[in-house]
């Protein structure tokens, strides 16, 4: 029997990979996933298992206005998915506000005095905003004021990036929370009944119910892999990828990954399809690409991540699915209880989980403290916000989690342009997808809809679909509208193939 030759090498089995392997299969194309990490799949949505508990990586809402997204969830998970209600709070000098945002709830826990300076401060920038906001903190304070600013968003995000927000690009400001507005969120609290039946109007920001998978984020993504084996494509764990050649000769790539026990291994396939953080596989290309492009690549930043899981003793304390904390008095920046993602997460009713995030760059001090220290940090932090005692905390584990986020810094754009100008010119057949592939802070949907339209694009055998036009600027984040067709969403018109440089670069 002869064996039908590599359509794609696709690297990375995080939901952009595994997505575009799963739609080149279905089609009857030949494809090799390789993942580094040795035991799950998911990327930063998998799922750990530890003594029976599971902890997800981050918090992982399944919903989508994309109507092709949610459809592909049920069809690799169908009925493992569970409707969940969304409960999630601020803490702030020792108070807990409902996020989003309860305006009469807000202003009254924050005083009659600190309420009305709020109120002005939001009227001020109304009447004087900052002109083509370049930062993070202009383009919050445009849209809430300086003292909400400072109460609600500054100490959270400062934590998750590691810098001041004047360093931060607007552009992830656009990306994360455009079409949420003070107003928006007033309405919304005021007037529940006037929300729009149709989950396509919803801001993402105030959804009020979401899928998820009965055993975590993990559990879609396992699906996915074993569907993908059963279509006869290859799912490889423990190969970590060294080296990307282009072949001239075949039009081929050759990628070359280190197994578990040490040796290399060559895979051969017409495509390459990378998730894998843009900087990593740069600098590993061959033929080696312009130093000013490496240098361009090695100028990209990215913020790690340590998820503490802690399992205590059941006292109902905390009933959310996660809290964002607002306290610089503690280094945790966030909280999950995996209870109230799912029941299930937890194989025992007397007990709770928790994943304590904390945010931080590999080889700092917090990222190579010993699991022990950690856990005790965790421990002492939770009982310090009111979350729970130390003394309730029978056991834990430490998830350490390398280039969780693209850094948005105020050079990062410019140097993703470089590198995708010269990729094109010089590297047939390659796509990029998902969060880190292209530098991009992605969803989970976004990183899936780049793969399908990147697997659609091999599958046409032409650059008929606009990758990069997902999310772009907050519009889909935010603003588009389910049901909506994928492939009439973003193919490319004939005048808009010829300016996609000129458009990102704008």
């Amino acid at each position: 029997m002869i064996e039908r030759p590599i359509k794609a090498v696709i690297v990375g089995a995080g939901p952009a990979g595994l997505t575009a392997a799963y739609e080149l299969s279905k089609q009857g194309q030949r494809v090799v996933v390789l993942e580094a990490d040795p035991r799950y799949v998911g990327g930063i949505s998998r799922t750990v298992e530890y003594h029976g508990y599971r902890f997800d990586v981050g918090g992982h809402r399944f919903f989508s206005k994309s109507r092709e997204v949610e459809d592909l969830w049920t069809e690799i998970l169908g009925a493992e998915l569970l409707e969940r209600p969304r409960s999630s709070k601020i803490f702030y000098r020792g108070k807990f506000y409902a996020y989003p945002l309860k305006p009469l709830e807000a202003l009254s826990q924050l005083g009659v005095v600190e309420s009305a300076r709020c109120v002005l401060s939001f009227l001020k920038a109304r009447l004087r905003p900052v002109h083509h906001p370049k930062s993070f903190e202009d383009w919050v304070v445009n849209e809430f004021g300086e003292r909400l600013f400072r109460i609600f968003f500054k100490t959270y995000t400062e934590k998750v990036w590691g810098m001041s927000c004047k360093e931060i690009s607007a552009d992830w400001a656009a990306q994360r929370i455009k079409g949420l507005t003070l107003g928006g969120a007033i309405k919304s609290a005021l007037l529940p009944g006037q929300k729009s039946k149709d989950r396509a109007h919803v801001v993402k920001t105030l959804l009020d119910t979401f899928r998820y998978p009965r055993f975590g984020p993990g559990m879609m993504w396992e699906a996915c892999a074993k569907q993908i084996r059963e279509l006869k494509g290859d799912v490889l764990l423990g190969q970590n990828v060294v080296a990307s050649r282009f072949d001239t000769a075949s039009s081929s790539w050759a990628i070359t990954a280190r197994t578990p026990d040490g040796t290399l291994e060559e895979v051969r396939g017409e495509h390459l399809i990378s998730s894998m953080p843009m900087q990593q596989l740069v600098t590993q290309i061959e033929p080696r690409l312009p130093e000013s492009v490496l240098r361009s690549a090695n100028s990209l930043r990215y913020r790690d991540f340590i998820t503490i899981g802690l399992i205590l003793r059941e006292r109902n304390r905390f009933s959310d699915n996660w809290i964002y904390i607002h306290d610089p008095n503690v280094k945790v920046g966030r909280i999950q209880n995996y209870k109230a993602w799912s029941p299930e997460m937890v194989p025992d009713p007397d007990y709770c989980s928790y994943g304590l995030e904390y945010f931080c760059f590999e080889g700092d001090r917090l990222w190579t403290m010993t699991d022990a220290d950690l856990i005790a940090l965790g421990s002492k932090e939770l009982q310090q916000i009111g979350l729970g005692a130390a003394a309730d905390v029978v056991d834990g584990c430490v998830i350490r989690q390398p280039k969780a986020y693209p850094v948005y810094d105020g050079d990062y754009q410019q140097h993703v342009n470089m590198i995708r100008k010269t990729l094109d010119a010089h590297c047939q057949n390659l796509h990029l997808v998902g969060r880190n592939g292209m530098h991009k802070y992605n969803n989970q949907d976004h990183a899936m809809l780049t793969a399908l339209l990147a697997a659609r694009n091999i599958l046409a055998g032409e650059n008929k679909y606009d990758v990069w036009s997902v999310n772009e600027d907050g519009e889909y984040h935010e603003a588009g509208n389910a049901g909506e067709h994928t492939r009439n969403m973003y193919a490319q018109q004939s005048d808009r193939k010829g300016n996609a440089q000129d458009k990102v670069a704008n």
